[in-house]
């Protein structure tokens, strides 16, 4: 059986970030929550950002890195998301043209609250899998941009990014374990997207649901895999992270249910499993479909991995739907991830003042859905835009200039055109 898993990772969150505790000030709201919270910063979607181009973005470094022949067999594109742009048509189709794809190749978007990246993920995975070719491969792109709710305590988690992952049957990135997966899913009203400008839905039935699944889902993973411990299979775990307050207290929840841990026991589990994936999600904010991906480069990059680990992996989606399963690393995927620079395009994105940041949220309202025709003004915003694109980079990004007559029309910035 040939192993299957992720060639490669790259993580893109946008070129602007707000400080939380500066918007917990600017919005007059109890700063004693920040502690539970555990975010220090929030990605933010510059105007003429949207999920393609988010998608775009992440994806385009591992595709130039590859050969022609090798781009050739990517029979497979996917993009799982919230955030979609149309009703019917996918926008898989935009980013599979951006990104120069052969049009031999399936493209579809998936959909199902922030569990859609995983479903994405396994549907690749399976097809690698089957493929009579070797060297098959498929592109997952978990790709959403948040449409933050002022005033609220949900604001300031609210984030925007993508992460992209070539799922091929050289698994240089992570390993998975072949048939070890767990499921845990049924209908409930914890959130959604009635609309979509507007997130609704009930935080404390999310955590409670979230707790039910992270315990239901490793429940159904161990009857399949037998001897399955939740402490002493995995030497890391990465789960789905709204916030990395949330994580922690469902770990805590789950293990002294499971395990029946004391409370000192458990803080350091947390610490030697769990700090290393909540590092990136405590920058970013909550990227949705593809914040389980976040996490689990946030554990390759920052983890102590000095031999082959197992990681336990967690993923969530509202409404709801779950999976629990797992995947081997090395310290060959710790050097593949840290190539690709993500903690310092973290570290270089431009800090927004809150007023910046109000006024950004006004001109991203701007377009909306199914509008007909769109013209953004590029250049609204030039103390960011000249000094992230402006004489030229070796970055160039993906915006979104125009819509004309339904159709969404991106341009490349900061490569000298």
């Amino acid at each position: 059986m040939k192993p299957v898993g992720i060639e490669a990772i790259n993580v893109y969150c946008g070129e602007t970030y707000v400080d939380v505790p500066t918007l917990f000030a600017a919005r007059q709201l109890d700063d004693s929550r920040i502690d539970n919270l555990m975010m220090a910063r929030k990605s933010v979607a510059l105007h003429c950002e949207d999920a393609v181009s988010f998608a775009v973005n992440a994806a385009k470094p591992i595709v130039d890195a590859l050969s022609e022949e090798e781009r050739g067999r990517i029979e497979l594109l996917i993009v799982g998301t919230e955030s979609g742009v149309d009703f019917g048509k996918s926008l898989a189709t935009y980013v599979h043209d951006h990104l120069g794809l052969p049009r031999s190749c399936r493209l579809f978007e998936t959909k199902q609250a922030c569990y859609s990246g995983t479903a994405a993920t396994q549907m690749a995975a399976a097809v690698v899998a089957a493929s009579p070719f070797d060297g098959a491969k498929a592109l997952v792109i978990s790709s959403d941009v948040a449409r933050p709710v002022p005033h609220t305590y949900v604001e300031p988690s609210q984030g925007a990014g993508a992460v992209a992952m070539l799922i091929s049957d050289q698994p240089v990135v992570a390993s998975f374990d072949r048939g070890a997966n767990g499921f845990h899913s049924y209908e409930v009203m914890d959130t959604c997207r009635p609309d979509p400008e507007a997130e609704a839905g009930d935080v404390d039935l999310s955590l409670l649901t979230y707790i039910d699944c992270l315990k239901s889902s490793f429940t159904d993973y161990a009857r399949k895999v037998e001897g399955a411990d939740l402490v002493d299979s995995f030497d890391l775990l990465a789960m789905h992270t709204p916030f990395p307050g949330m994580v922690k207290g469902a770990h805590r929840a789950v293990l002294r249910k499971l395990k029946r841990m004391s409370p000192q026991a458990v803080e350091d589990d947390f610490a030697a499993r769990l700090s290393a994936a909540v590092e990136y999600p405590r920058q970013v904010g909550n990227i949705y479909a593809g914040t389980v991906f976040l996490a689990l480069a946030s554990t390759i990059d920052n983890a102590v991995i000095d031999r082959e680990r197992r990681v336990g992996i967690f993923s969530y989606g509202s409404g709801c739907s779950s999976e629990f399963y797992s995947a081997v690393v090395t310290p060959e995927s710790q050097r593949a991830v840290r190539a690709m620079g993500i903690r310092q395009a973290l570290d270089d994105r431009y800090e927004l003042s809150v007023p910046e940041y109000d006024e950004l949220l006004t001109a991203t309202a701007e377009l909306k859905f199914g509008a007909r025709d769109f013209t953004f003004d590029l250049d609204r915003f030039p103390q960011i835009t000249k000094a992230r694109f402006g004489g030229g980079t070796s970055r160039p990004r993906l915006v979104l200039e125009a819509v004309r007559n339904y159709h969404r029309e991106y341009v490349w910035l900061g490569d000298g055109r």
